[in-house]
């Protein structure tokens, strides 16, 4: 549960937690993140600019030492207003400058979801590549939004005004824009699963090349050249993509139903946005993809991933930089912003944020291992300012395992990383996939529940044909996490298109490849034939 704000005796603006009567909103159901994206602005006093003398007495601020702070961030850190800015935008520079991960020219796709942080993201974007920011920003920079209202139960006329304030403040931004609904899923082709080629990761000799390259550029185009080339990005078409289908809306609207509990609810939406906007990206030529995960909410998902049986995937979703999906890398430049910090930076600085209500809406803390997990962070957050900090530098020691490109071994169908990264006997996956007699994987349980194959008496491979659980195609090409989740879902056939027809394709390729398996030389045999000759 996020915290509000109150006024203590100095005057500054500090952090408290709420209490039983704060935190409940209509009809005395407790309010979440969501809702505390507007209930935050409403616990804000009307006004920052009160007499500084009767506000803060003799406290300066700890930066400039001269001016009167208006926040503070952590006990004994008071900062006045352009210190605290200051701060708060070296941070954000910061994080993609020390990365060297996006190069100037780039383009760049900023996840925008409305809420507070990917809000603050995308106000920093538009602030850095203005004329009077110090150290612009080079990269080329487009927004996407997807619409969740069909997954979340919002009626029509909801969607319809909800999508007009997204439209408004995407416009003003003068950035190009894609606003697609997330019932565009299940018109996606199943290639949207596939991990394309990475390219290899740039020197610093090629980010200075590339730098230099692109001054050189500008200098030609003239002292205009950046606002040219921004005015025609923004000229750019948006996504003709028009509203759903109504068979589009149902199948999301019965998915989602059928799902057994919230916490796999929300896996699966987690999973689907995520799709859906790499395929976006893909689609217009973005090779970057930025999201506006904050330090507070990367050290939830942490202990979150941890309870879902995800260790192996920390590295990758609390990291910098994601680059598990191939020619498409996730960053998230304000992993080191806190929650506190972006909602006043949002409150002194008039951030604009479009609040929607999500899956957890108003659920009890207990409704969901994401919702129990936010709420213990928090809590100890509370009593112990340090908590958040201490998790999220813990996930910093996290170290990628090594991968060779993206045809090293099988990967999830879901989450596209090789299973060699959880097929260890240790582990509960590696239990269920191993070849111990005594044991037996889901996916065998399921073959064998169908019956023998028909073509097992003509020398065909065992589970070759129609025969094949459509269920066990799906559950053997994913990771443990997944496989758990999934089992919250009675029937695999509302999933979307692209990924059944992806798993009958890998099952295919599979089945074709052990059968051919036993004509094939391998690399020692082929050694040794070549040292006989």
């Amino acid at each position: 549960m996020l915290c509000c704000r109150k006024l203590t005796p100095p005057g500054l603006l500090e952090w408290c937690s709420p209490s039983e009567q704060d935190v409940q909103g209509p009809q005395r159901l407790p309010l979440t993140p969501g809702d505390f994206c507007l209930w935050s602005h409403a616990c804000l006093p009307l006004s920052d600019t009160e007499p500084a003398e009767a506000r803060t007495g003799d406290q300066k601020c700890v930066k400039c030492k001269e001016g009167l702070p208006v926040v503070v961030i952590r006990a004994g850190d008071a900062f006045c207003r352009d210190c605290f800015k200051a701060l708060y935008v070296h941070k954000f520079r910061a994080m993609l400058g020390k990365s060297r991960l996006i190069f100037p020219g780039e383009k760049v796709l900023l996840a925008w979801s409305g809420g507070p942080s990917s809000s603050s993201m995308v106000w920093q974007v538009l602030e850095g590549l203005s004329r009077d920011s110090a150290k612009r920003l080079r990269f080329v920079p487009g927004v996407v939004y997807v619409d969740e209202g069909a997954a979340c139960g919002q009626s029509p006329e909801d969607r319809a005004r909800t999508l007009a304030e997204v439209k408004l403040a995407l416009q003003i931004t003068g950035f190009p824009w894609h606003a697609v609904a997330l019932e565009e899923v299940f018109s996606l082709p199943p290639s949207a699963l596939r991990c394309s080629a990475q390219e290899a990761a740039g020197t610093e000799g090629a980010y200075k090349a590339a730098v230099d390259s692109f001054l050189q550029q500008q200098h030609a185009l003239g002292t205009n050249g950046v606002e040219r080339q921004s005015q025609h990005c923004a000229q750019d078409p948006q996504s003709p993509a028009g509203p759903p289908t109504t068979a589009q809306t149902q199948a999301l609207s019965r998915l989602f139903d059928s799902v057994k509990t919230l916490t796999a609810k929300e896996e699966l939406l987690q999973t689907l946005r995520t799709h859906l906007i790499l395929h976006v990206a893909r689609n217009h030529g973005y090779s970057k993809v930025m999201t506006g995960d904050s330090c507070t909410r990367l050290a939830i998902k942490l202990m979150t991933s941890l309870a879902l049986g995800r260790g192996a995937f920390l590295a990758w979703d609390t990291g910098f930089s994601d680059e598990r999906h191939g020619d498409v890398v996730v960053v998230r430049p304000m992993r080191e912003h806190t929650l506190k910090e972006v909602a006043f930076y949002n409150r002194l600085f008039a951030v604009p944020s479009v609040c929607t209500p999500a899956l957890d809406t108003k659920a009890p803390e207990k409704a969901s291992i994401h919702r129990l997990m936010e709420a213990f962070i928090l809590r100890l957050q509370a009593q112990f300012p340090s908590t958040v900090s201490t998790v999220y530098r813990t996930s910093e020691k996290l170290v990628k395992a090594p991968r060779a490109g993206c045809a090293a071994g099988p990967r999830c169908l879901l989450c596209p990383l090789s299973s060699s990264l959880f097929a260890d006997s240790a582990t509960a996956f590696g239990a269920q996939t191993s070849h111990l007699p005594q044991m037996q994987t889901p996916v065998t349980q399921a073959r064998a529940a169908a019956g023998p194959c028909c073509c097992a008496g003509m020398g065909g491979a065992p589970g070759c044909c129609k025969r094949e659980d459509p269920r066990a195609q799906v559950m053997e090409q994913l990771s443990y996490g997944c496989r758990v989740n999934m089992k919250d879902l009675p029937s695999l056939e509302l999933l979307p298109p692209y990924i059944l027809s992806e798993a009958q394709l890998r099952s295919q390729r599979a089945t074709a490849e052990q059968e051919i398996r036993e004509y094939l030389l391998g690399d020692s045999e082929d050694e040794a034939g070549t040292g006989e000759s």
